[in-house]
């Protein structure tokens, strides 16, 4: 069992950063791929990123790439999402979720937070 709580969204202005967090609870939290979701209002969930249970590994979406950072700290039991230069499009409610591989679907992904509102403001 595995319990993810996210935290770190909030407003910005276009063009600014922000870095999400998702505390993991659980003592085989290494053994589990993190993803980060987005959905926005009307939209289904999207794919942002994910990272191996090592951390040695790591997939983005192309809308994504080269602006945002996924890392992970398992003696922590945490993992990271650094976004800059966020677009007003990318306004949305932010998940991070573990799931048994590094997969862009969400159906892949066990467990789930609760979600992280990111504004970005034009």
């Amino acid at each position: 069992q595995v319990q993810l709580v996210e935290s770190g969204g909030g407003l910005v202005q276009a063009g600014g950063s922000l870095r999400l967090s998702c505390a993991a609870s659980g003592r085989t939290f290494s053994s589990y791929a993190v993803g980060w979701f987005r959905q926005a209002p009307g939209k289904e969930r999207e794919f942002v990123a994910t990272i191996s249970g090592s951390g040695g590994s790591s997939t983005y979406a192309d809308s994504v790439k080269g602006r945002f950072t996924i890392s992970r700290d398992n003696a922590k039991n945490t993992v990271t999402l650094q976004m800059t230069t966020l677009k007003p499009a990318e306004t949305a409610v932010y998940y991070c979720a573990a799931g048994l591989r590094m997969m862009p679907t969400p159906s892949w992904y066990r467990y789930w937070g609760q979600g992280t509102q990111v504004t970005v403001s034009s």
